[in-house]
């Protein structure tokens, strides 16, 4: 069994000769036609969409996690801090009320109107 890859122009804009797989120099159970109007490629999985390993993806989904990571670090680090200082501006607030100097208790004011009576 054998697949044909039709010629194309690779991204430097150069033409490809059609070829057939699998190639002379190539693995011979690649018998499949595989990649993208650019790019085209012997494979040994017709559903194969990169010429790359492996090894190749591994690395950038690990250089994706630690990203995520750090990412992920830096706004827990955030929501803490907001949290604390949320916490320290509640509880250094003054609880009770400044004292102004005027009495506003009725209480207060008839012992005033009293003592002075008295006198």
């Amino acid at each position: 069994m054998s697949a044909d890859c039709t010629s194309y122009m690779n991204a430097d804009k150069v033409l490809v000769s059609a070829f057939s797989c699998p190639q002379e120099d190539g693995e011979a159970g690649a018998i499949y036609c595989c990649g993208f109007q650019d790019v085209k490629y012997c494979c040994d999985d017709p559903n194969s969409f990169f010429p790359y390993e492996h090894n190749y993806m591994w690395w950038l989904s690990v250089g994706a996690l630690i990203g995520l990571s750090i990412a992920a670090v830096v706004l827990l680090a955030f929501i803490i801090t907001v949290c604390v200082l949320c916490y320290l501006f509640i509880s250094t607030k003054p609880h009770r009320k400044l004292e102004t100097g005027l009495s506003l208790s009725l209480q207060r004011a008839d012992i005033e109107s009293r003592r002075n009576s008295v006198c």
